[in-house]
């Protein structure tokens, strides 16, 4: 069986969604760079291995990167989602494990990369908002995108209430990526998204997307 490492630094929800989407692979480890983050109890309550690395033990960024990616490849991982993991990984790091590093952000890139995603859309005055999948380069956020979700901006909205609509939508199309990756759908090559085949009309920028595909 496929196997995923799945990288956190709070709650975690997006690791039990994937927990819970019956991918065909199994989660091997989620590694947590925060000792104190509630994401922990929640995998330790779906029953996954759990791994600390705080970050702030570390002299470096670069130290912590290659204590990082040993504990990564003790598990030989398919893929390393990451899932609310806020950290910032060098260039070394990510040529290490290139192809196999997915993220799942906040905002429909390339707008609004880095923090403060939703109260920045409303400052912005943005009508439609969302969340993207895409590949990990050294470039903060802006790595190839595979699939995007987005949801209208509402009257009334503060930065909760859209935030609340838009994990909604990271909880559908993060599994639905992996499935992608895992089944040879998609792929990194030379900087870019490849599809072994087209993906189903209207799966790249969705409001209410169909995800069985």
């Amino acid at each position: 069986m496929q196997r995923l490492v799945v990288l956190i630094s709070g709650r975690g929800s997006n690791m039990e969604a994937l927990a819970r989407a019956g991918l065909a692979a199994e989660i091997a480890l989620v590694i947590s760079s925060d000792p104190d983050a509630t994401g922990l109890e929640r995998a330790k309550r779906l029953g996954l291995p759990t791994q600390v690395l705080d970050h702030r033990e570390y002299e470096s960024r670069d130290d912590f990167d290659a204590a990082l990616g040993d504990a990564i490849a003790t598990r030989d991982p398919d893929l390393v989602a990451l899932a609310g993991f806020m950290r910032i990984l060098t260039p070394a790091f990510v040529a290490r494990f290139e192809g196999k590093l997915l993220n799942i952000h906040p905002s429909l890139l390339p707008a609004f990369p880095g923090l403060r995603t939703h109260d920045r859309a409303l400052e912005e005055g943005v009508r439609v908002h969302g969340c993207t999948v895409h590949f990990v380069t050294p470039d903060l956020d802006h790595g190839p995108i595979v699939i995007q979700a987005a949801v209208p901006v509402l009257e009334g909205d503060t930065g909760e209430t859209l935030a609340d609509r838009v994990l909604a939508e990271e909880h559908r199309i993060y599994p639905q990526a992996i499935r992608w990756f895992l089944s040879g759908r998609v792929r990194l090559a030379s900087g870019r998204v490849v599809f072994r085949e087209p993906p189903p009309a209207g799966a790249a920028v969705l409001y209410s997307p169909g995800l069985d595909n």
